[in-house]
């Protein structure tokens, strides 16, 4: 959109006329050129059944056009109103008690009701009719956090669509049954209407809890594809729904048909550097600049303000970090703070009293500088040639399955690899995601790798001179949270030119490594041991433990390329010694280095963000500009607490 857009969600819905005439003054002195207005404000829309009243709405977007305010639109459907909710029970989710969900909060309806389709149908085809084409509305925001709380919806119509989807997978029974090992405990199923869902407190079967996930991740792209297509229909663009932190529910397929990747984050000040991580990965989505929809401001909160204190310096960084992994617009949960209800406690730019906190100081800085650096923002872009994969169907199988006691694949893979990139480009990506730009590609706990074609995409990228560094814990698994028979494997073996030896998945002290002949090897948490069949080289290998001397890390050339099987978490230092790439510059551990690239191919700067709170440094290879302060550097830099510089070459 060749523009970067800063704001905040906004209620208008909750105000005065009158207050939000001073609003929008707000905005303007604090540089917010966005609001995200409309997602929970259908009792608003529609008063009554088939009444509609969207001229205030009409009203909002055009007062904030005309003041240089841009809009982001919602459709409302996370929160239908009481009227609907009570007339329409079945719209209701039912818990795993079997009980329907009060009509107390949000985000309870269920998504498989022929009746909430209908109704959500009706409402987004109003709010499209009448803002399709407004020149101040610049996107669209479906639904709000999408996903199957309380492990979904329980009621009649959601048993019955899971077993038809079940039905649908397998055919018939005696493949579900053997594809989920049901003989064990003699659990086989006789029929696909004895299937039940996996109900909580009880001990549930993996593959049942993975299936019965996959089946609402599947209602819910519906649900959201069914509203996009109503709003493509009527020419409205740039069309997202916001996502949470995780990829259970997956983000490459819930995207598919959507224009914009839109991502929330509410992580504390303690975890700046871990978010850079759902940036790279949400930016690969659809290889485009992203959308931040949510992210705190100052603190969070419900009927109480929680999730810690954030440093001064904090919120400006937060609002600089996703620009410089690649997105377009970072709007803030909230522009000012509600007076009443769940969410009282929640901090804001500004106060239910319309005053503003020290970080609304801090947007607006952060605002200035964006306009200064604007036009090398919106004609850079970000290349990588290193990937590190992060699968929803490995999310999933180790969240039903984790095999390693308290294992959480998100947190191992930010903590213990995507960490070791500070300072490169990096994407994150899916199982999907087209291989053929990377150099190198990292698949720590890829449990499955069967799927979406991708043993036969590497082998052939690896072919035309690719690195693939696989391992631990890859490849282990089916998609129905199903170990192999044949090896331990489906393929790495073969491919790796190995034989595994030994598997131990228990963390300990006592097993050893060091590289061939070149000093220690640190490996930890799980542990594979490996004989190399001719061709294959060792690189390091066990020397304390049952496992010495076998090897724990082997490599073997396929066609142009090599294939590096790990077979233990390895230290940041061990890791990037096998990726063997340059860093963007040299910097300290606690800044983030981005490289922008022109989009006529040509190197164009560096963006440098410090994360921790505290001085570090960055030192050049080349002569640079800052683009915020104007000042030149040709060596090295020091870069101040939270603090942001944008180097042009």
């Amino acid at each position: 959109m060749k523009k970067i857009y800063i704001g905040a969600a906004y209620y208008p819905e909750l105000w005065d006329e009158r207050e939000i005439e001073k609003d929008i003054v707000r905005c303007k002195e604090t540089g917010v050129n966005c609001l995200r207005i409309g997602e929970f404000a259908w009792g608003a829309m529609e008063p009554e059944e088939g009444v509609y009243r969207l001229e205030w709405l009409v009203r909002v977007v055009e007062k904030l056009y005309e003041n240089g305010i841009f809009t982001v639109l919602c459709t409302p459907t996370a929160t239908p109103p009481r009227w609907l909710l009570n007339k329409y029970p079945e719209t209701r989710m039912t818990m795993h008690d079997l009980i329907r969900a009060d009509v107390s909060s949000r985000c309870h309806t269920c998504k498989t009701s022929p009746v909430m389709r209908e109704k959500n149908r009706v409402i987004v085809s109003e709010l499209a009719k009448t803002f399709a084409g407004h020149k101040g509305v610049i996107g669209w925001q479906i639904d709000n956090e999408i996903y199957p709380y309380s492990e979904g919806c329980y009621c009649e119509h959601c048993k019955s669509a899971f077993r038809s989807y079940l039905k649908k997978k397998f055919g018939t029974t005696e493949r579900l049954n053997k594809a989920w090992g049901m003989a064990r405990w003699s659990l086989e199923y006789n029929s696909f209407e004895e299937i039940e869902p996996p109900y909580p407190k009880q001990w549930r079967h993996p593959s049942l809890r993975k299936a019965w996930r996959e089946f609402h991740y599947g209602q819910i792209k519906s649900y959201v594809e069914e509203q996009a297509e109503i709003l493509h229909n009527y020419g409205c663009q740039n069309i997202g729904t916001n996502m949470m932190q995780h990829n259970s529910l997956s983000y490459y397929k819930l995207n598919e048909k959507l224009d914009v990747a839109q991502y929330n984050h509410y992580d504390t000040a303690e975890r700046l550097p871990d978010t850079a991580f759902a940036y790279d990965f949400v930016r690969s989505i659809k290889n485009k600049p992203f959308w931040i929809m949510e992210t705190q401001v100052g603190w969070n909160g419900s009927e109480y303000a929680e999730n810690g204190y954030r440093p001064e310096g904090a919120c400006y960084a937060n609002t600089w970090l996703p620009i410089a992994k690649g997105a377009e617009m970072n709007l803030y949960w909230l522009f000012r703070a509600h007076p009443t209800g769940h969410e009282i406690g929640h901090g804001a730019l500004y106060s239910s009293a319309g005053r503003s906190y020290c970080v609304t100081e801090e947007v607006v800085k952060a605002s200035e500088e964006l306009k200064k650096c604007e036009e090398f923002l919106i004609n850079t872009c970000i290349r990588s040639k290193i990937a590190l994969h992060y699968s929803s169907t490995a999310h999933n199988n180790l969240e039903c399955a984790p095999l390693l006691k308290d294992i959480n694949y998100r947190e191992t893979l930010i903590k213990k690899y995507y960490a070791a990139f500070r300072h490169h480009n990096v994407d994150v990506i899916d199982t999907q995601h087209a291989l053929e730009n990377y150099e190198v590609i990292v698949s720590p706990f890829l449990a499955t790798v069967d799927e979406n074609g991708l043993k036969e995409r590497m082998t052939e990228w690896i072919k035309n001179g690719g690195t693939w560094i696989v391992g631990p814990m890859s490849d282990i698994m089916d998609e129905n949270v199903k170990k192999y028979t044949h090896a331990p494997y489906s393929f790495l073996e073969e491919l790796a030119g190995v034989y595994t030896k030994y598997q131990k998945p228990v963390a300990n002290d006592v097993f050893k490594a060091q590289w061939t002949n070149d000093g220690e090897c640190a490996v930890s948490t799980c542990y594979d041991a490996y004989e190399c069949n001719e061709g294959t080289t060792s690189l390091a290998h066990y020397v304390a433990g049952e496992f010495a001397p076998l090897s724990v890390i082997t490599e073997r050339k396929v066609g142009k390329g090599k294939l590096i099987l790990v077979g233990s978490v390895l230290s940041h230092g061990d890791l990037l010694r096998l990726v063997n790439k340059t860093p963007i510059c040299e910097a300290s551990g606690n800044v983030i280095l981005t490289e922008r690239t022109a989009t006529d191919g040509g190197m164009c700067g560096i963006i440098a963000v410090e994360t921790e709170n505290k001085g570090g440094y960055v030192i050049l290879n080349g002569e640079y500009t800052d683009l915020i302060t104007g000042k030149r550097y040709s060596d090295k830099i020091e870069i101040q607490p939270y603090g942001v510089l944008v180097l042009k070459r």
